[in-house]
């Protein structure tokens, strides 16, 4: 992997669950995985390709890319020329505020459909977003107005697109999620999730997977990297988050964090704690 490759985390100081990444990319690629953040970013320069939502997507300059939480999606650069982005990522409580001020019904269930899309004014509240957490300048109102107008934006786009009705089967599915994610530390049995989502074992599997994206056991090492994203950011020392969570050792932790934040685990936190 090339030494151009360069990722940089920066927290939001006015907000506490947004944080910035600014990405340049030349021969990485991410594997899948899936945020419990709304990803909402900005191609600035290349082509970014990715498979996410059962379809692949090209974001060009300008384009705006949205992972929903809980998406699975995979990234590289899709030319020979680097590929550039900015990306906010937004916990769900943070925005739910914001969207219930909107009059969005259920904001814990809030999502965009598109992955891929063009709009001139959501990337413009995403950039100059993204700018004031960079430049660490703002007070707090500042912070909080832009991720207002973001909201706005973004559930003014949204209501312009068709909605489709959760069903059943989702809804089963959606309760398998929540299993996994409460039981992060200790493995799941299969017949446990088959007997919460009331289907027979392949059946299960292959509409977990047509779901989410990822396997269940995919879905629950996920679960744990992100769990562990969020120890290093609130500063636990690095073998103490490998021994929380139950991985082997440093190295079978660092292989499968890097793979998703484009560094090692105490690469990460040493980035996030030095800003």
């Amino acid at each position: 992997m090339s030494d151009e490759n360069r990722f940089t985390f920066m927290n939001s100081q006015g907000l506490e669950d947004v944080m910035l990444l600014k990405a340049s990319m030349t021969d990485f690629a991410y594997s899948t995985h899936a945020h419990e953040e709304y990803s909402i970013g900005v191609t600035l320069s290349g082509r970014q390709d990715f498979y996410t939502q059962g379809a692949f997507h090209k974001s060009h300059p300008g384009q705006i890319m949205v992972f929903n939480p809980g998406d699975a999606h995979d990234g590289e650069s899709g030319e020979d020329t680097a590929l550039t982005y900015s990306m906010l990522y937004i916990h769900p409580q943070q925005l739910a505020p914001y969207l219930d001020a909107l009059n969005v019904h259920s904001p814990e269930q809030f999502r965009i459909q598109d992955a891929v899309f063009s709009d001139l004014a959501v990337q413009d509240k995403i950039l100059r977003l993204a700018r004031l957490i960079e430049l660490k300048t703002g007070t707090s109102s500042e912070y909080e107005s832009l991720l207002f107008e973001l909201s706005e934006q973004l559930v003014r786009y949204q209501s312009n697109q068709p909605l489709f009705a959760e069903s059943r089967r989702q809804q089963l599915l959606e309760r398998t999620k929540d299993c996994l994610q409460d039981h992060y530390q200790d493995e799941v049995s299969l017949d446990d999730l088959c007997q919460v989502a009331c289907m027979s074992k392949y059946h299960f599997l292959r509409c977990f997977k047509a779901y989410t994206g990822m396997t269940p056991h995919q879905y629950w090492l996920n679960v744990r990297i992100h769990r562990g994203q969020q120890a290093l950011r609130s500063g636990v020392p690095v073998l103490d988050v490998v021994s929380e969570l139950g991985f082997n050792d440093l190295s079978h932790f660092n292989r499968r964090f890097k793979p998703v934040f484009g560094m090692t685990p105490r690469q990460y936190q040493q980035l996030i704690l030095a800003r």
